[in-house]
């Protein structure tokens, strides 16, 4: 089972709440460049932050994909969740790939947990970087990097 985590693409930096920053144009060719790492790839779920840069991300992959299915959007995906509380929210695709979109420092965090079984030492993920796990089931510690993108 392959877990991809995104990073939206470069936002505005400011807005009247920080859950409304939008993607820049550079941002969205960002997105589209890292959405085409997952051309071909079974994706059998997209989950999304509710942030609006991180929901422009998830639709710039859907397009360039062909995603037909719904995004599934949580709360539990934004910058200021611990990755422990999203770790435990984390939902497997037997028949395929999971892709989360979200922010730093969650995602950084979260990577290493996977990866490593801890979090005090998150990998540093630009914007729309793509971090490529794979294992057996999410477990902390138990997934493979196979590469950032």
């Amino acid at each position: 089972m392959r877990v991809w985590l995104l990073r939206h693409g470069e936002a505005e930096p400011q807005a009247s709440r920080d859950a409304d920053r939008r993607l820049t144009p550079s941002g969205q060719a960002e997105v589209h460049a890292a959405a085409r790492q997952l051309l071909g790839r079974p994706l059998r779920a997209i989950y999304v932050s509710p942030y609006a840069r991180a929901q422009e991300s998830a639709d710039i992959v859907k397009h360039v994909t062909g995603f037909d299915a719904e995004l599934i959007t949580v709360a539990w995906l934004t910058p200021d969740t611990s990755p422990t509380s999203t770790f435990s929210q984390m939902q497997p695709a037997d028949d395929g790939d999971v892709l989360y979109v979200a922010h730093q420092p969650l995602l950084g965090a979260l990577s290493a947990l996977l990866v490593h079984g801890e979090s005090s030492r998150p990998f540093a993920l630009s914007t729309a970087a793509l971090v490529e796990l794979e294992g057996d089931a999410i477990l902390a510690g138990g997934m493979r990097l196979n590469g950032i993108h």
